[in-house]
């Protein structure tokens, strides 16, 4: 591989090594950051998609609270902007449905959205309420790193935030945008979170993506890889995240993210004919819905604390 243009090494290779911190930094977060900078430990890292939100309604703080304590590494969570341009907890483009309120976000003020209760992942009401990201980002604060989804269109917005409250190397942001484009956002910064690309290898435009990074010469800290069936493709864009020195992020919440390799066919049947193949690909960030039956597996085979 072609060694990489300054800017693009800076502000790529490791968006936040400015800010990496030091083995003996004694926080939490800390530690797990040494480790997403790390591409030789065989570590698996756990990411909980939305918090805990089989017991909490999902992107609510005590979601994330309790992913914290059960020892997950990263807490992903989604992004929208209210109509006083304050960003907030949700997956979705309205309130309909994880909340008891109506409309677009977009639309609402966080005032409006603050009057309206959560609902669990069955569509009950519960006594909780959306939290904004300042809010989240103060819980997690030196205790785990925070995945943001939905939420490169608001880089700005996030990183200004971050940097307020000093939790800017604990964030991984994702998106789907050229090298180009990223490199060109971050240049703007002193410090920036880190960046994850996102690659549907067996889909066009994941596969000119995919392309796009390594003619480039670009090794990001991580790829999240999704795809709906293994084939030779899979296997060889996977082989090559883990050989450039990039960590490989895998989705085990539904069939069509990782080959049908996912949390209810590990509940339902052999956790290790499903978690155990993703670790065989390479696989040492698996985000899962499951997180508790994960850790449990992950920690039987040493594969974590």
């Amino acid at each position: 591989m072609k060694k990489l243009p300054f800017l693009l090494s800076i502000l790529l290779l490791s968006a936040a090594c400015t800010q990496r911190p030091s083995p003996e930094t004694d926080n939490r977060a800390a530690t797990i950051v040494t480790e997403l900078h790390n591409p030789t430990s065989k570590r698996v890292l756990v990411a909980s998609h939305r918090g805990d939100w089989r017991n909490y309604p999902e992107n609510s703080l005590a979601a994330i609270e309790s992913v914290i304590r059960m020892g997950a590494d990263i807490v992903e969570i989604d992004l929208a902007l209210t109509a006083d341009s304050i960003l907030v907890l949700c997956h979705d483009r309205t309130l309909n449905r994880t909340t008891t309120g109506k409309g677009y976000v977009k639309d609402v003020t966080l005032d409006s959205i603050r009057r309206c209760f959560l609902k669990s992942g069955h569509g009950v009401v519960t006594t909780h309420r959306m939290p904004t990201l300042r809010e989240a980002l103060e819980i997690c604060k030196d205790r785990i790193v925070v995945n943001i989804d939905k939420g490169y269109q608001y880089y700005d917005l996030v990183q200004r935030l971050s940097e307020e409250l000093g939790v800017t190397e604990q964030l991984l942001i994702k998106g789907k945008s050229p090298v180009g484009d990223v490199t060109e956002k971050f240049s703007r910064y002193e410090h920036n979170m880190m960046y994850m690309p996102i690659i549907d290898i067996l889909k066009p435009q994941g596969e000119k993506l995919f392309a796009e990074y390594r003619e480039q010469g670009v090794v990001p800290i991580a790829y999240e890889v999704c795809w709906s069936e293994e084939t030779p493709q899979v296997t060889t864009c996977m082989e090559t995240i883990v050989k450039s020195g990039s960590k490989l992020w895998v989705n085990s919440l539904w069939p069509s993210l990782c080959g049908g390799l996912c949390d209810d066919a590990a509940f339902e049947g052999d956790p290790g004919a499903v978690y155990g193949r993703l670790v065989e690909m390479g696989a040492t960030l698996i985000q899962t819905d499951r997180p508790e039956l994960l850790l449990a597996y992950l920690r039987a085979r040493g594969l974590h604390d």
